[in-house]
């Protein structure tokens, strides 16, 4: 397959975008077109443009549609033990529709930013989807930035309406949630972005509704308003290009970094990476605990997943709350199957001893997951031997914010793995390691990581600054997509990422960023030999 989506791209992801996703009008006979080289004009990326469809139905009513009214879509699981709940597919999809009837009775149309800050309640991902469901575009902050970056991220997309809840309990504590979202519409209505509407769920286990700050003529209460909307909404089709998220990230120069998703593209890459690099099956359950704050909540806990039908968890609290063992408690009570979470909470858990895993069977999982940053390879290892009892292969993950999708991981029992490797690169992506002067090295070598030709999922601009966009990814090493990121390349084949160069290679002179990126290896090696 592999071969095949390198040697022939428009064909490889014609016949997987034809096969298995809705499309209400199929694209041209183009499927993709791409500037990578800034030599040659402006960066652009399109995958499947004047093909027409929609998120939203294809995460929920296609499934629906072929027989999965019924297949639990949602566990979710509060950060206090014994509170849970369940969504079925067909019982998402009337939350869904009736979010979406409200956001267009208030006056949201396509295109319209909608800003969300909510903690991983079922709200959350109930709430992406209404957006795609109409073509609005949300963008998801997560829910522990403070009031400042909020209104950073407020003002730049200058949303129709902002999303929240009144708090959140994380572990013992209360966040008062509500409280941060009127400190950040205060600042961002200084600086001319006023905000006309605030819907506020009301998390009880947090806060009651008495104890909320309040203003009048701008604030509501989903619970008031949402319920009384109907349970079927028509969708918004939308052409394969048109925007359906964007999600900030940090940036050098201090202004978050707009990374901008369209929509067809995405899905396909995010639906298929899923499949594959997860070994997934129709009765797997499946928890990853990433917050939808991040790109990889987006990809590989809502859309991703749904698009494929499956049954996912979510979890509200802290991973180590009321104990260490809640991990594992949480995937013996729902028998999850595929756990895909980062190398940090792998190191606590590890930390915090053997006997909070050993206590529970574990025996439902079948496929481990790391994303966010190298596993070093004695945390690889603990995960393997201990959590997964030495059966279960781990899909060690490397992509992006902007990349969508995965680039670089392991696909289950496909080759051998090596602790701490992302192995080999996903289909149709084309990694290349250069040198300084961004000449490609062959063979077993250390150097800057770079992919060469266009994928469906890549983002396609930065929000309202293109410059910024070719600047930071396309000019460093022209012709080539720059990651940001160190790689070696054994004599194998296999891919070690080192870590982020970026900052280094653009504050200082050429041969100093040689020097200095080489001790960037050197310090990533000692730390994984330190853990």
């Amino acid at each position: 397959m592999y071969k095949r989506s390198i040697g022939d791209p428009a064909g490889f992801w014609s016949d997987i975008a034809s096969s298995e996703f809705y499309w209400k009008q199929r694209w041209g006979e183009q499927v993709y077109s791409e500037n990578l080289d800034v030599r040659k004009g402006n960066i652009k990326i399109e995958w499947f443009k004047g093909g027409i469809t929609n998120m939203c139905y294809n995460c929920l009513d296609r499934n629906i549609d072929a027989g999965l009214a019924d297949k639990i879509a949602l566990y979710w699981e509060s950060n206090e033990p014994g509170f849970d709940a369940t969504l079925t597919y067909s019982q998402l999809l009337d939350r869904v529709c009736q979010l979406a009837n409200y956001l267009k009775a208030i006056g949201v149309r396509k295109g319209d930013a909608v800003v969300v800050y909510l903690p991983m309640l079922m709200e959350l991902p109930i709430t992406m989807l209404a957006c795609a469901r109409i073509g609005a575009v949300h963008s998801v902050v997560f829910a522990g930035f403070s009031s400042e970056s909020l209104a950073q991220r407020i003002m730049d997309c200058k949303p129709k309406v902002i999303i929240t809840c009144n708090a959140v309990k994380r572990g013992p504590k209360t966040i008062h949630l509500k409280d941060i979202v009127d400190a950040a519409l205060v600042e961002s209505a200084k600086n001319g972005v006023p905000v006309d509407v605030c819907l506020t769920y009301e998390n009880q286990s947090a806060l009651k509704k008495e104890s909320t700050k309040w203003q009048d003529g701008r604030d509501i209460w989903w619970e008031d308003v949402v319920p009384k909307y109907a349970t079927t909404c028509n969708v918004e089709w939308v052409d394969a290009e048109d925007p359906l998220f964007l999600l900030y990230t940090s940036g050098s120069t201090g202004k978050p970094k707009g990374v901008l998703h369209t929509t067809g593209g995405y899905m396909v890459y995010t639906a298929t990476t899923f499949k594959y690099a997860f070994d997934y099956k129709a009765s797997d359950v499946y928890w990853c605990t990433a917050d939808c704050g991040w790109i990889t909540g987006h990809s590989y806990v809502t859309y991703g997943p749904m698009l494929n039908g499956a049954t996912i968890v979510v979890y509200e609290g802290a991973p180590n709350y009321p104990d260490p063992g809640r991990c594992w408690d949480i995937v013996d009570k729902y028998k999850v199957t595929i756990f895909y979470t980062a190398p940090t909470l792998v190191r606590s858990l590890m930390r915090d001893g053997d006997e909070y895993v050993t206590r529970y069977s574990r025996k439902s999982l079948r496929v481990l997951g790391s994303v966010g940053e190298p596993i070093n390879p004695s945390a690889w290892r603990w995960f393997f031997n201990v959590v997964g009892g030495s059966r279960c292969p781990i899909s060690d993950t490397w992509w992006q914010t902007e990349t969508g999708g995965f680039m670089i991981t392991p696909l289950p029992g496909a080759w051998p793995q090596k602790p701490g490797s992302a192995t080999f690169p996903f289909f149709g992506v084309q990694p290349v390691i250069v040198d300084e002067k961004g000449v490609e090295i062959e063979g077993e070598c250390s150097g800057y990581l770079c992919v060469k030709s266009s994928w469906p999922g890549a983002f396609r601009t930065l929000y309202g600054d293109h410059e910024r966009y070719e600047t930071t990814y396309f000019k460093p090493f022209a012709g080539y997509y720059f990651t940001g990121d160190g790689c070696s390349r054994d004599k194998d084949g296999y891919h070690w990422l080192t870590g982020r160069v970026e900052t280094v290679s653009f504050l200082l002179p050429v041969d100093d960023t040689i020097l200095i990126f080489a001790v960037d290896i050197v310090l990533a090696q000692l730390r994984w030999n330190l853990l």
